[in-house]
């Protein structure tokens, strides 16, 4: 199925262009999160005419997510987790648990969609969590989790 993208999209195309993408990803996530529009003619004329307004937007976002990554990169959050004798968590840190934390510290929205964490988060020590904040903008965060004494 041939859509137009209305937004930049990491490894799949940049505003405006025209890609052809399986049905039901173009119907469940594209079109639905109004990230493309279907490829009819018309589509294709409405989004010639507002190419220009798409690219502001997105140097908009863009510039808003280098302000939020120069506020968190590098930064080191603290988890307080209850763990087993041989320093494994009951459970794990997910990334809801880790963008609530940054929400709490720095008063930023970060959506748990854009946290990667680099291995999963079972046990105590310092891991490094990838944040995906706009297509050509990342940070990096240091979650360090230690032991609670008691359950919060």
């Amino acid at each position: 199925m041939k859509v137009i993208l209305l937004e930049n999209l990491r490894r799949i195309g940049s505003i405006g262009e025209i890609i052809e993408v399986k049905r039901g990803f173009a119907r469940n996530f594209l079109i639905s999160n109004k990230k493309a529009l279907y490829a009819s003619k018309e589509n294709i004329a409405e989004v010639e005419k507002i190419k220009a307004e798409l690219g502001k937007k997105d140097t908009e976002r863009k510039k808003e997510a280098q302000k939020i990554s120069e506020q968190i990169n590098s930064k080191e959050y603290e988890i307080k987790k209850l763990s087993t004798e041989n320093k494994e968590l009951y459970g794990s840190v997910k990334p809801t648990e880790i963008a609530k934390l940054i929400h709490d510290i720095d008063k930023l929205d970060i959506k748990p969609s854009m946290i990667q964490p680099i291995t999963e988060i079972k046990s105590i020590g310092k891991f490094k969590v990838k944040i995906i904040l706009h297509t050509e903008v990342d940070s990096e965060i240091t979650i360090n989790v230690v032991t609670a004494d008691t359950i919060q």
